[in-house]
């Protein structure tokens, strides 16, 4: 049992962006939007694929929600200001051996520094609101737009290991930034 204080899981805003907490109502757009190649090749093969119907729901209710409320996970719907009706993606933090963060979003909004925005946010919360030492990210070799995002914010590969996705088994990268290094490049 921690003895860690939970913290609300804020709104959070960025240039384009609006975060907001994941909600079950969220689940309809996550059902519509998520279950894309494009979207799922690089995501656990813990997900299930072809993705079933109510598979967004049942995430929601049964992964998303009891994190957020016992304070290991903090998820966020991904919405552009200007048209915050509807999410276009999803980011997350969680307290998990080497796979603190992650995310994804819609093939028609990626490829525009969108997500690079997002996960500056949500990293900047992980060390100065949850005031966690690292943040360790894990991800498909393969993945190039990812890799970049990591990149670009000063994060370095420590391990390589084989990791099974939705795409199949895949060399996986596992990229770290600490405390320190963040709030010193920030």
């Amino acid at each position: 049992m921690t003895t860690e204080k939970k913290l609300a899981i804020p709104i959070l805003k960025t240039r384009r962006l609006i975060l907001q907490p994941l909600e079950l109502s969220d689940s309809e757009d996550i059902q519509r939007l998520f279950p894309h190649w494009e979207i799922v090749q690089y995501i656990t093969n813990q997900v299930p694929w072809p993705y079933p119907e109510g598979a967004a729901r049942q995430f929601i209710q049964e992964i998303a929600l009891p994190n957020m409320e016992e304070g290991s996970g903090w998820y966020w719907s991904i919405r552009l200001k200007e048209y915050d009706r509807h999410l276009i993606g999803v980011i997350n933090l969680c307290d998990t051996p080497n796979a603190n963060r992650g995310f994804w979003l819609t093939p028609e909004w990626q490829h525009q520094g969108l997500m690079s925005e997002a996960s500056e946010v949500v990293t900047d919360f992980w060390f100065n609101q949850l005031d966690k030492p690292v943040l360790r990210v894990p991800k498909a070799k393969t993945n190039l737009a990812s890799r970049r995002i990591s990149e670009r914010s000063g994060m370095r590969v420590v391990t390589t290991q084989w990791a099974d996705f939705v795409g199949g088994r895949m060399e996986t990268e596992i990229w770290e930034i600490t405390q320190d290094e963040w709030n010193r490049n920030r």
